[in-house]
């Protein structure tokens, strides 16, 4: 007989909703800030830090490696240390720690031991791997181009120039732009592949890099090169997570009520921000102002064809979106999200179709047709991103059950709780 993780009733919207939320700091700008402070040159400050899984995770790498995080206040400050142990790091489900910490391990004077939990061991990190060894690095990890695997730190790392393919991932960027001011000859990225997908998580962590004090040539295509030196010790405000108001924001649109999510950035690199565009194409009125961003969902909801090759993180709630709207939805250039938590368009796919959705996988994406949905359970995978997918789709529809829903606390702890609360 089958079992399943804590099947999660999803709340139906029996109305309109009308609701303001205050989100939780973004994984990714929380997790970018915390490296760079584990490397800075004094102790630096993180303001808003986001408390999840995945933080936690990378609190703990770093610590290990001989920084000093104190997350027990408010705002978190991050001590820099001498790497000079051996270690071994957790990274759970978060690809943030899988391919941001290994270049900062190549730092230390000891040998760190990667892994994680099962699903890790085929997410994609060879390129990281392989980087790493043609900038001076020792990795012992069998052939694999996966976890398990260990850096052996010399106490420096020579860099210099590598050519990568990214096109799996953007990470596989932004974790040696991250280390590379702290190489003796710097590191120059380029990559050679198909398109890399999620820029603006490589131009957040450009962003983030330059606040801190180091310089960055972006200026030639798929070519990134980051100068020696110093990695100034600084303050750093994280915004809340505009990925993760991806969920509440749609409920406006399946219900034809109002969410405002608070404290929106009028400026950001955050690919979340493209909500507004997604959402206002699907017919939805979309406002920003100094308070937040609000958005009030149309009498009948519209599909959308787009691309989603550099924000394929929305694609879930998106797609759950697509699954109830009147007219067909195509979503395309994501091929990559099949290296994610899961395979998110197979997972998606399978489980939007087992709802009831007239839905069919393409090799880069999803395609939809109106279709009336029932309820049943939906499957998360592990995965915070399918787990949103699922409530979005219990708002509109009676008796989703959602799988492990307490898989959000990946990214936002307390999640099921706070949507809960709206409906």
């Amino acid at each position: 007989m089958t079992t399943y993780a804590d099947p999660w009733p999803a709340p139906r919207a029996r109305g309109p909703v009308d609701a303001t939320v205050s989100l939780p700091g973004s994984k990714s700008l929380t997790n970018r800030a915390l490296v760079l402070a584990a490397i800075a040159d004094g102790p630096s400050v993180v303001r808003r830090a986001l408390r999840s899984r995945d933080t936690s995770l990378m609190a703990i790498a770093l610590t290990s490696l001989g920084a000093e995080v104190d997350a027990t206040g408010a705002d978190w400050t991050v001590t820099p240390g001498v790497f000079d142990r051996d270690a071994v790091v957790d990274c759970g489900l978060a690809g943030t720690v899988l391919r941001f910490v290994p270049p900062v391990a190549a730092l230390s004077r000891g040998s760190v031991a990667f892994d994680g939990d099962p699903h890790m061991r085929s997410r994609p990190v060879g390129e990281v791997l392989t980087a790493l060894r043609g900038l001076g690095v020792t990795v012992d990890d069998g052939g694999r181009g996966a976890l398990p695997f260990t850096v052996r730190g010399g106490g420096a790392v020579p860099g210099g120039q590598v050519v990568i393919d990214a096109s799996a991932s953007s990470q596989f960027v932004s974790a040696l732009l991250l280390a590379g001011a702290r190489y003796d000859k710097g590191v120059d990225v380029l990559h050679d592949g198909k398109p890399v997908p999620s820029m603006p998580h490589i131009e957040m962590t450009i962003s983030l890099l330059r606040r801190h004090g180091v310089e960055v040539d972006d200026a030639e295509p798929n070519r990134w090169q980051v100068v020696p030196g110093p990695i100034t010790a600084l303050d750093t405000l994280i915004e809340p997570d505009l990925s993760n108001a991806a969920p509440f924001l749609a409920l406006a649109a399946t219900t034809g009520g109002s969410v405002t999510v608070l404290g929106w950035p009028r400026e950001t690199t955050q690919p979340g921000d493209a909500l507004r565009d997604l959402l206002a194409r699907m017919g939805c009125e979309v406002d920003l102002d100094d308070d937040g961003l609000t958005v009030t969902g149309p009498p009948h909801l519209a599909g959308i064809d787009a691309d989603l090759h550099d924000v394929g993180e929305l694609t879930p709630v998106v797609a759950a979106l697509c699954s109830l709207a009147e007219s067909p939805s195509v979503l395309r250039g994501i091929a990559h999200i099949r290296g994610h938590e899961t395979d998110r368009l197979a997972a998606l796919a399978r489980e939007l179709g087992g709802l009831g959705a007239d839905v069919a996988e393409t090799e880069d994406g999803l395609t939809f047709r109106p279709g009336a949905l029932h309820g049943g359970l939906f499957h998360t995978y592990a995965d915070h991103r399918m787990a949103h997918a699922g409530v979005v789709v219990g708002s509109a529809v009676d008796d989703v059950l959602v799988e492990d829903v307490a898989t959000t606390a990946k990214t936002y702890p307390g999640f099921a709780d706070a949507w809960a609360r709206l409906l």
